[in-house]
């Protein structure tokens, strides 16, 4: 066992204990405590589990990787993901929080005054949720599969055990508190690398600030650290990399269609919109979105900085070099199934080019091995110059390794990665099993049920959300962030509009909620399946208005903003009951209980 393995295992060990210790502490035996904590969780934590909750798999790892490849485009994510928390914060929060329900299909329904309505809610609240989940138990196959040397699948099981153990034990109060911990994890294992690095490259420790110096090692020193990288991607014959809307990056309508889904897709995710339910008062709750947001901006201003310089390691460490003389974080990687080489020209240099070398696929590889030592793969790649495979999702955490930082700062970002992966599945998994047992069984099927009854629902079908997630954890169908993004445009498609509308809208009514929400994630779902199953190799010429499965949500949430209103101004218009409710929820000083006796 080395060294690195050593440190592996210890942070692990320690970090899962903590949760579990901590998931065995705040265990709940009452309904209320299982969905939102018994409203008790201070506002400065609140706003810490909320960054954790919020900061996913996809934040953590996703994120940076895709902007250390994509460049200026991938500001895409950062943009779309921290102005639609904003957006949370300050139209929906408070009011969903002065509205008084436990989910996000309670407020659908009660607002709307429909079964039907809470019955889409909550299809729309577990599709959303599922696709999201997925993406989390990926994250944590990764992880382990860089912590242990395991298959994708082993860590993945881990994941479940873990998750399942403490979101089903202490419901909200437990993951609220586990996340606590979490984000102290993950925000030390994200900064104090990208400190390291910074101060390695640039001669400035710190992140924000070294992203715009100069590189002061290497074959690229003297130079600005974003000129060394346009430099190195002309060299390699790719588009530079502040470049925008140029051949071979995205389209400005797309761009532009990714981050308002991402943004809006923010706004209506179900799992972030029930930590406020956590607090005792909607002040409180508009305090723990303060918090929240400057916890989430610490590495939400990172992320760039860290994408920049995975970027230039990963270039000046690989390129060009002999495989026999290649490093040994390449070679583990390698071994692990989420970078490969192709040896194209048979000089034996790992090169990078323009185009991929397996269209964006992930290799499959046979156990010997090349003339110049490389792993063969069983997929014959195309034609295009490139010669490596990189799976985005391993930047971050591959990217200490690349720089040569101590093994114990290899093990924290391991550590940090699961940490953001489980964190964000327990509130997704909360989320699945209250819709199921609260809003499905409570609301509609059998009212009658006692609270044991209702609780242990909510935990079977923790359970069985957890397996499904898993299965879908290893099989994913993109990687880590595009697999979340997919759950944003569908939370913009459908969730999105009709908070907007139930919170801002008197006349909006039952009729005209169903039919949006209906169409915006049917068109959004359709879409992203025909383009990401059925025809794969479909292109921007191919899409609609040259927008992507990922920005597609932004369209799915203009349909239903415009179905809806349609609808609604051709049917009856709500109760009186509800359309004062409507206008009351917006007063400072109105609570709900005094509905009734206002409406007499």
């Amino acid at each position: 066992m080395t060294d690195q393995t050593v440190w592996n295992l210890a942070f692990v060990a320690v970090s899962f204990s903590l949760y579990i210790g901590i998931a065995i502490w705040s265990r709940v035996r009452s309904t209320e405590g299982f969905y939102v904590a018994g409203h008790g969780v201070p506002t400065i934590l609140n706003g810490m589990a909320t960054g954790a909750d919020w900061m996913s798999a996809a934040s953590f790892m996703g994120m940076a990787g895709l902007i250390s490849v994509m460049g200026y485009t991938g500001s895409m994510y950062l943009i779309g993901w921290t102005g639609g928390y904003v957006l949370l914060a300050m139209l929906l929060a408070p009011y969903l929080r002065k509205f008084g329900k436990f989910t996000v299909p309670d407020f659908v329904g009660d607002r709307y005054y429909s079964n039907a309505a809470r019955a889409v809610a909550i299809f729309c609240a577990i599709f959303v949720s599922f696709t999201y989940v997925c993406g989390q138990m990926r994250g944590v196959g990764i992880v382990f599969a860089n912590l242990l040397g395991w298959n994708i699948t082993a860590g993945v099981m881990v994941g479940i055990g873990m998750v399942f153990f403490y979101a089903t034990l202490g419901g909200m109060k437990g993951i609220t508190y586990t996340q606590v911990a979490q984000y102290c994890v993950l925000i030390c294992a994200f900064v104090i690398p990208a400190v390291a690095i910074s101060y390695q490259m640039t001669g400035n420790p710190v992140p924000q600030l070294g992203f715009g110096s100069k590189i002061t090692v290497g074959d690229n020193a003297g130079l600005f650290l974003l000129e060394a990288l346009d430099k190195i991607h002309s060299d390699l014959g790719l588009p530079e990399y502040t470049a925008t809307f140029v051949a071979g990056k995205k389209s400005m309508i797309d761009v532009l269609a990714v981050t308002v889904a991402l943004m809006v897709g923010t706004a209506g995710l179900p799992h972030v919109i029930i930590r406020f339910y956590t607090v005792k008062t909607v002040g409180a709750a508009r305090w723990s979105a303060f918090w929240a947001l400057i916890f989430i901006g610490i590495l939400y201003t990172t992320a760039p900085a860290v994408g920049a310089f995975a970027r230039v390691n990963l270039l000046q460490t690989t390129h060009n070099k002999a495989y026999t003389a290649a490093p040994d974080w390449f070679k583990k990687w390698e071994t692990s199934g989420l970078i490969a080489w192709v040896d194209k020209n048979n000089d034996g240099k790992i090169q990078f080019g323009q185009g991929g070398a397996f269209e964006g696929k992930k290799p499959a590889f046979a156990t010997e091995r090349g003339t110049h030592g490389q792993r063969m793969v069983t997929n014959k790649p195309n034609d295009t110059p490139n010669e490596i495979y990189v799976d985005l999702d391993i930047m971050v955490l591959a990217n200490p390794e690349i720089a040569k930082l101590p093994a114990w700062v290899v093990a924290l970002v391991a550590a940090g990665g699961l940490a953001a992966a489980l964190s964000t599945a327990a509130g997704l998994l909360l989320v699945i099993s209250s819709s199921v047992s609260h809003d499905l069984l409570k609301r509609m099927l059998k009212p009658d049920m006692s609270e044991k009854q209702e609780l242990f629902a909510a935990r079977v079908a923790a359970g069985v959300a957890v397996v499904i997630a898993g299965y879908f954890g290893v099989y994913p169908p993109a990687y880590v962030a595009a697999l979340v993004a997919f759950a944003f445009g569908l939370a913009a498609s459908s969730f999105f509009p009709i908070i907007i509308l139930g919170i801002f809208s008197k006349r909006t009514n039952k009729e005209g909620a169903i039919s949006g929400m209906v169409c915006g994630i049917g068109f959004t779902a359709a879409y992203i399946i025909y383009f990401k199953f059925m025809n794969k190799s479909a292109g921007p010429d191919e899409w609609l208005f040259g927008i992507s499965p990922e920005g597609i949500g932004t369209v799915g949430m203009l349909i239903n903003f415009a179905v809806t209103l349609v609808v609604s101004k051709f049917t009856p218009e709500p109760p009186a009951e509800v359309k004062l409710q409507v206008e009351m929820i917006r007063y400072p000083n109105y609570h709900p209980s005094m509905l009734k006796k206002v409406a007499k």
